[in-house]
C-alpha cells in the first residue's frame, strides 16, 4: 500500500479536480518546463565567482602555449598566405604549412591530405555531402549511426532529399554499433560510411579499425567524426583505413573558428566543394585561410602530441576518482555508455528519481551540460540516449561531467561532494523516491486519470 504522507504528495492540493495522472517522464517534462524559466543566461554579480569548468566536451580552454603561438601572427606577419608575390605572403604561408604538417603527424597523415576548414560542423558537411555528390551518378546509398553529431544527421537528411537512401544504423546497449549490422547493409550502390569515432555525449570510442577493414574489403569509402577524439587518442588514419576524418580546434585546446579534414590521398578520394571561388585548399574549400587560427590548431596538436600519455593517464585517474566517489555514496546512479570501450574524460551519468534540468540548477557553481536534451518545443529526451535504450526517466535524469587537461583534484572533489548533497536532497523530496524506499515498484503502477 502507498503511505498517506505519498498520496498527499502526489495529489498534492488538487482533490476534487480533474486531474490527468502524468507518467514520471512527462511530470519531469513538466518540471523542465519550470526550470527553463528560471535556467536564463545573465551576467555574473559584481563579487559572485564563476563556476568551476567541468564540461570539457562542449569546448576546451585555449592553452597558453597555443596563444603564445598564435599571436605573432594576429600583430606582426598579417599577410595573406595566399599572396605569392611579396615577404608578408611568404612568412603566413610558411606559418600556414607548417600547421599543416602539425595537425598531420598527429594522425599519421600526408600535409597535403589535411584541408583547413571552419571547424568540424564544415568538415563534416563537406565529406558528407561532398563525397556523395560527386559519385552520385552510381552510388545513392549512405550508411550513418543513429547516435551521430546533428551535424552529420542533418548532412544525410539533406541528401535524402537529393533522392539518397540512408540507412541510420541502430547501436547496442553499450553505445557500440554491430559489425555484422553494418556488413549487412551495406549494398553495391553505397558510397559511403560515416561513423564517429568517439561520441560527444556518452564517450564510447567505436571499433574504427575493424570498421575500416570492413569498409575498404567493401570498396566503400569511410568518413569519421573526430572531433572527440583527436588529440586524445593515438590515430593513425593508414591503419584505420579512415578515407576522412573531421577535426575541431576548440576541442583540443585551441583556438574556435578552426578545424580540418583528412582528405585521403591514395587510394583518391574525390569530393563536389561546397563553396566556390579562389580555389584555396586544392579546390576543395575557397577562401582565405586564417593564418592566426591555424597556426593555433597546428600549436595544439604538436602540443597534444607531446602531452597525451600524460594527460590520458590524468584525466582516466580523475574521471575515475569522480565515478567512485559518486557511486560509493549514491545508490540507483547508473553509467551511460561502454564502460570498458570508451573515453575516459567523458562521464555521463543518469541519477534514477531525479530530474536532470533541476539537478544543473542545484549545481549552478560547477559548469555542466544535461545529457537530455529537452527545449521548451520537445520534451523528448536525448536521442543518443534514447538510441542507446535508455529508459525515458533515467535519460531525463542524465548529467555529462567533462573533465580536460586543467582539471584538477579539488574540482572533482568539490563536483562529487556537492553533487551527492544535492541528488539526496532533491530525493528527499521527491514522492517516487519514497514509494521506492516503501518497496514499490513503479513501472507496475498504471498511472491513470481521476
Amino acid at each position: 500500500m502507498i503511505s498517506t504522507t505519498v498520496t498527499r504528495k502526489l495529489l498534492g492540493s488538487m482533490c476534487g479536480f480533474q486531474t490527468p495522472r502524468l507518467t514520471y517522464a512527462q511530470s519531469a517534462a513538466t518540471a523542465i518546463l519550470r526550470d527553463k524559466e528560471i535556467i536564463k543566461s545573465r551576467e555574473l554579480e559584481k563579487e559572485e565567482l564563476r563556476p568551476l569548468y567541468m564540461d570539457f566536451q562542449a569546448t576546451t580552454p585555449m592553452d597558453p602555449r597555443v596563444l603564445d603561438a598564435m599571436l605573432p601572427y594576429q600583430v606582426n606577419y598579417y599577410g595573406n598566405p595566399h599572396s605569392r608575390t611579396h615577404a608578408y605572403g611568404w612568412e603566413s604561408e610558411s606559418g600556414m604549412e607548417k600547421a599543416r604538417k602539425q595537425v598531420a603527424d598527429l594522425i599519421a597523415a600526408d600535409p597535403r591530405e589535411i584541408i583547413f576548414t571552419s571547424g568540424a560542423t564544415e568538415s563534416n558537411n563537406m565529406a558528407i555531402k561532398g563525397v556523395a555528390r560527386f559519385y552520385k551518378a552510381k552510388k545513392k546509398h549512405i550508411i550513418t549511426t543513429q547516435t551521430e553529431h546533428k551535424c552529420v544527421l542533418d548532412s544525410c537528411r539533406v541528401l535524402e532529399t537529393e533522392g539518397f537512401d540512408v540507412t541510420y544504423l541502430p547501436v547496442k546497449t553499450t553505445g557500440l554499433i554491430d559489425l555484422q549490422m553494418l556488413e549487412e547493409a551495406i549494398r553495391p550502390d553505397t558510397g559511403l560510411v560515416s561513423i564517429m569515432t568517439i561520441n560527444n555525449e556518452i564517450g564510447v570510442k567505436q571499433p574504427m579499425k575493424e570498421i575500416g577493414q570492413l569498409c575498404r574489403s567493401k570498396n566503400v569509402f569511410l568518413h569519421t567524426d573526430a572531433a572527440q577524439a583527436f588529440g586524445k587518442i593515438p590515430i593513425d588514419v593508414a591503419d584505420w583505413k579512415v578515407d576522412l576524418m573531421s577535426i575541431s580546434g576548440h576541442k583540443i585546446y585551441g583556438p574556435k573558428g578552426v578545424g580540418a579534414l583528412y582528405v585521403r590521398r591514395r587510394p583518391r578520394v574525390r569530393m563536389e566543394p561546397l563553396q566556390n571561388g579562389g580555389g584555396q585548399e586544392r579546390g576543395l574549400r575557397s577562401g582565405t585561410v586564417p593564418t592566426p587560427l591555424a597556426v593555433g590548431l597546428g600549436a595544439a596538436c604538436e602540443i597534444a602530441q607531446l602531452d597525451m600519455e600524460y594527460d590520458h593517464k590524468r584525466v582516466t585517474m580523475l574521471a575515475n576518482r569522480l565515478i567512485q566517489k559518486i557511486m560509493s555514496d549514491l545508490p540507483d546512479v547508473f553509467l551511460n555508455g561502454d564502460p570498458d570501450q570508451g573515453y575516459a574524460g567523458c562521464v555521463n551519468l543518469s541519477f534514477a528519481y531525479v530530474e536532470g534540468e533541476s539537478l544543473l540548477m542545484a549545481l549552478k557553481d560547477v559548469a555542466l551540460s544535461s545529457g537530455s536534451a529537452c527545449t521548451s518545443a520537445s520534451l523528448e529526451p536525448s536521442y543518443v540516449l534514447r538510441a542507446i535504450g535508455a529508459d525515458e526517466d533515467l535519460a531525463h535524469s542524465s548529467i555529462r561531467f567533462g573533465i580536460g587537461r586543467f582539471t584538477t583534484e579539488d574540482e572533482v572533489d568539490y563536483t562529487a561532494e556537492k553533487c551527492i548533497h544535492q541528488v539526496k536532497r532533491l530525493r528527499e523530496m521527491s514522492p517516487l523516491w519514497e514509494m521506492v524506499q516503501e518497496g514499490i515498484d513503479l513501472k507496475s503502477i498504471k498511472w491513470t486519470q481521476h
